[in-house]
This record gives structure tokens, sequence and C-alpha cells, in this order.
């Protein structure tokens, strides 16, 4: 088994519709950071779905329901921490507004 770093999604901007940003292609991934800044002067909201191999973001598989950032706010997600994605899992977000919120995450990858 090995092990590796990753910044699974690197810094952008999280679209305002459903939208796949990470798919484990051939490992399983631990999700150690998730974050999101709300970079506009108005409150925006973030939707996160973890979803297994072959589903689609759903509320069977939602993690975070439209998380509120204050403007200029940054939240790390403790609810996304230590979960695991298996083989062709996905990370799957929505913006409420588009171009509000910046996204990242990083975690290691199991093969």
């Amino acid at each position: 088994m090995a092990v590796y770093i990753s910044n699974i999604i690197p810094a952008k901007i999280a679209e305002a519709t459903q939208f796949t940003q990470y798919t484990s292609t051939g490992v399983q991934t631990i999700i150690d950071k998730f974050t999101a800044t709300n970079y506009s002067a108005s409150p925006a909201t973030i939707s996160v779905n973890l979803v297994a191999s072959a589903g689609s973001a759903g509320n069977d598989n939602l993690i975070v329901k439209t998380k509120t950032l204050q403007a200029a706010e940054t939240y790390t997600f403790p609810e996304l921490v230590g979960q695991v994605l298996p083989n062709n899992g996905f990370i799957s977000t929505i913006a409420g507004t588009a171009a509000s919120i910046n996204i990242r995450a990083s975690g290691r990858l199991v093969s």
C-alpha cells in the first residue's frame, strides 16, 4: 500500500451549478482539508456532496447543505475531514451564487 499527499482540488471558484470537483480515480482518497472562502461583499452559500462510484449528487450523499459564508468568511468544513472516497467516488459542490466562493482541498491518496 502506498500513500501520497495531494492537492486534490487546486484553488478555484465554485460553480453555481452542481459540479464534480474531484474524482478518486484508481485510489481511495482521505480528505484532510477542505476550505471555502467567500470573497464577495454579500453572504453566499455552498453545498457539498460525497458521492460513491457510479452515483449522482443528491440528498442521500449530501454532507453539507447550503452552508452560509458571510462576506470575507473562510470555513474549513470539519464535516469533511477524515471522510474517505472510494475508487471512482467524487466530491461535488454547488454554490448558491456564481463567482463568490473559492474552494480548495487536500488529502491522501491510498493505492
